[in-house]
């Protein structure tokens, strides 16, 4: 497919997802997200020729002009949609697959300093909220989505939904996932949760055990009762030393 082809499906694709786009002049024109993508495609020929420089300095321009900054050694598919992109970071080893969208503020970005593949791969229709961040050497599978704002640091199975900082699975092939433990979360916090739930479950406990029980002073509380309701019935026959 020639750079031409190329260009119309891009502008296609806006099209099918961005309700705001009325005209093929208006994406041309006025999408930074789509000319950082063909930018990339340049900066990545000429990385994979072999030039490291040159390839680098074009990447930085583009990142002026569009807010957008794709390393020229990362791996973008067809159809990919960035939407106002300003803020959007892509690592040097991410693999973008095919009609993949992400909007503003989004990272594939690493989590150290280690070697060979450390930024993620996205695999084809993958959707990524805004200011999301997904860390490391994972994969994220076929039309999956990641929520705005989430941190992924784990794979995502094809076919999920992930929110939450770290990212955790709350849809798998369109049905609800309950967490019932809390370590599957994977949070910081997840420990004082658990430690938590079992304490509300000891004390759970200990009043059902107490439920069977009578009640201390039940036999005092009745002669309370009974001797109102005895003063109560003496009023009307006896003065109780009212106007004294």
């Amino acid at each position: 497919m020639n750079l031409i082809d190329l260009i119309r499906e891009d502008v296609q694709c806006v099209f099918e997802r961005d309700p705001a786009a009325t005209s093929r002049a208006m994406v041309l024109l006025f999408y930074p997200g789509l000319h950082a993508v063909w930018a990339h495609h340049v900066h990545h020929w000429l990385w994979c020729k072999g030039y490291r420089f040159l390839p680098r300095l074009m990447s930085q321009v583009t990142r002026f002009w569009t807010g957008v900054e794709i390393h020229p050694g990362a791996r973008i598919g067809r159809r990919v949609f960035i939407d106002h992109g300003m803020g959007v970071v892509i690592g040097e080893t991410a693999i973008v697959g095919d009609d993949v969208t992400l909007y503003q503020g989004v990272t594939l970005g690493g989590t150290g300093k280690e070697e060979g593949k450390r930024h993620p791969t996205l695999r084809n229709g993958v959707f990524v909220g805004n200011t999301a961040n997904i860390l490391g050497n994972i994969v994220i599978g076929e039309n999956s989505r990641v929520g705005a704002g989430s941190v992924v640091v784990r794979d995502v199975p094809p076919d999920s939904t992930v929110v939450g900082v770290p990212a955790h699975i709350v849809y798998q092939g369109g049905k609800r996932v309950l967490i019932t433990d809390p370590h599957e979360i994977k949070d910081p916090l997840s420990d004082a949760l658990i430690a938590l739930s079992a304490r509300v479950d000891e004390l759970e406990e200990r009043l059902g055990a107490q439920a069977g029980q009578p009640e201390p002073f039940a036999a005092e509380q009745a002669e309370r009762v009974a001797y109102r309701k005895e003063l109560d019935y003496a009023r009307d026959y006896v003065s109780m030393g009212e106007g004294i």
